[in-house]
C-alpha cells in the first residue's frame, strides 16, 4: 500500500480512536447519544443540515444528516452507533493498535464503518462543492436488537432513495454485502402444574419436558440445503431439581433466504401447541428483518462499486451473509442497496474485536467514489 494512504488511514485512526474509547451499549441511550453529540458537533460545523430525532423505550437519539441540496434522488448512508458491548470493557479491551490490527469493543461492528461515512460526508460538505446528487447519513442507536425504534425512520428516509449504502463491517477479503437472510425473533414459554418430585411425581405436568419435546420439533425444521436455520437460547425452567418445573422457555432465532420461507416457518412457529398433558405452549414474535434478495440492480451497483475499487487498487469480492442489517428494510422496499462497505477486519461481538486499519484510507476514497458518482 503506498505510503500516502498508510498516513491518511494513520490520521483517521486516530480520530476513530476517539469515538472507539466513548463506550456506547445499545441499553444506555444516553452513552449512545455522548457519540451521537461528538458526530452531530462535526457535521453541524461542516455544514449539513440536520434532523435530530430522540429517543424512545430507553435508547438513543436518531441523526439524520445531508447536504444542503435538494435536487434529485438522495443516497443514503446508513450505520449505527450503538455496540454489544457493556460499560466497562475497555478496562478488558483497551483501544490498542497491534501491527496492522486495531482492537477496540465495537471497532468493527461497526464503529469505523459510521466513522467512514461520517468522515466522507464531512469531507464533501467542507468542499463547498455540490455532490452530484444529495447525499444523507443516518445514524441510529438500536440496530444490535432489531432496530426497534429507528426502522421507521430508516425506511421513511430510504422511501425516495436512489440508492443505499450500508456501513455495516466488510467481509473477509474485503467483501461487500449484496444479499442477507431474514430475521425472526420468537419467544416460547411452557407453563406446567408443579409438584413435589418424589412425592408427588403423578400431580405435576414438567415444563422442562414439554420445552424439550418444543426444541426437538423446532430443530427438526432446520433445512440448510434451503438455507434455513433456527436456533434455541437461552433456555431457562424449573427452579429446584425435587419440584416439577411449573415454568419453562426459549428464545428462538431463525434464518431464511426468502420472504415465503419466512412466512412459513413464522406459521409453524407460532403455531407450536403442547404434546404433554397438562402444559400450555404460548409462543410470540414474528420476522424481525425481512430477506434482502439480490436483485439485477443490486447486482449493478455492485459491478460499479468494484470498478471503482479496481480503479483504487483494492479488491472487492461480494458474499451473501446469513447475518441481518438494516440494509434489509431497504432492500425489502425494492430500493438498490449495497451493504458491508465499512472496514475490513473481524471478531464481530468477541474479545478480538479488530479492523485492518490501513484499509481506512482505501475505504473511505470508495465511498466517496460512490457518492461522487451521477446517475
Amino acid at each position: 500500500m503506498p505510503l500516502r494512504e498508510v498516513n491518511a488511514s494513520a490520521a483517521l485512526l486516530e480520530e476513530l480512536a476517539e469515538w472507539v474509547r466513548i463506550e456506547s451499549p445499545t441499553t444506555d441511550g444516553a452513552a449512545v447519544n455522548r457519540l451521537l453529540d461528538m458526530a452531530e458537533k462535526g457535521l453541524a460545523e461542516a455544514g449539513a443540515v440536520l434532523r435530530r430525532t430522540v429517543g424512545r423505550d430507553g435508547f438513543g437519539d436518531t441523526l439524520l444528516a445531508r447536504t444542503p441540496e435538494t435536487n434529485g434522488r438522495l443516497v443514503l448512508l446508513l450505520g449505527h452507533l450503538d455496540t454489544v458491548w457493556d460499560h466497562g470493557t475497555l478496562a478488558t479491551m483497551p483501544f490498542r493498535i497491534e501491527g496492522e490490527r486495531a482492537h477496540g469493543p465495537g471497532i468493527y461492528d461497526m464503529k469505523a464503518g459510521s466513522f467512514l461515512g461520517f468522515h466522507v460526508l464531512r469531507t464533501i460538505l467542507r468542499r463547498g462543492k455540490a455532490p452530484p446528487r444529495p447525499i444523507a447519513l443516518m445514524l441510529t442507536p438500536d440496530e444490535e436488537v432489531g432496530s426497534p425504534t429507528s426502522r421507521a425512520l430508516i425506511e421513511e428516509a430510504a422511501a425516495d432513495a436512489a440508492m443505499v449504502l450500508v456501513l455495516e463491517p466488510a467481509g473477509a477479503g474485503g467483501a461487500c454485502v449484496t444479499a442477507r437472510k431474514g430475521v425472526g425473533r420468537f419467544v416460547l414459554r411452557v407453563a406446567g402444574h408443579a409438584a413435589h418430585a418424589g412425592g408427588a411425581f403423578e400431580d405435576g405436568a414438567s415444563a422442562v419436558v414439554e420445552l424439550a419435546e418444543q426444541i426437538r420439533r423446532l430443530h427438526a425444521m432446520v433445512d440448510l440445503p434451503a438455507g434455513i436455520t433456527l436456533n434455541v437460547a437461552p433456555v431457562w425452567g424449573g427452579t429446584r431439581p425435587n419440584v416439577i418445573a411449573a415454568e419453562a422457555g426459549c428464545e428462538i432465532d431463525l434464518r431464511v433466504p426468502d420472504a415465503a420461507s419466512g412466512e412459513r416457518l413464522e406459521r409453524m412457529i407460532l403455531g407450536l401447541a403442547a404434546v404433554t398433558p397438562g402444559c400450555v405452549v404460548t409462543v410470540a414474535g414474528g420476522m424481525n428483518r425481512p430477506p434482502f434478495a439480490e436483485t439485477p440492480t443490486i447486482a449493478g451497483l455492485y459491478a460499479r462499486a468494484r470498478k471503482i475499487a479496481t480503479e483504487i487498487g483494492i479488491a472487492l469480492p461480494r458474499q451473501h451473509r446469513g447475518g441481518g442489517s438494516d440494509g434489509n428494510f431497504t432492500a425489502a422496499m425494492g430500493v438498490p442497496t449495497l451493504d458491508g462497505l465499512g472496514c475490513p477486519g473481524g471478531g464481530a461481538h468477541a474479545d478480538h474485536e479488530h479492523i485492518l486499519w490501513q484499509e481506512l484510507a482505501p475505504r473511505a476514497r470508495l465511498l466517496a467514489g460512490l457518492l461522487e458518482q451521477g446517475e
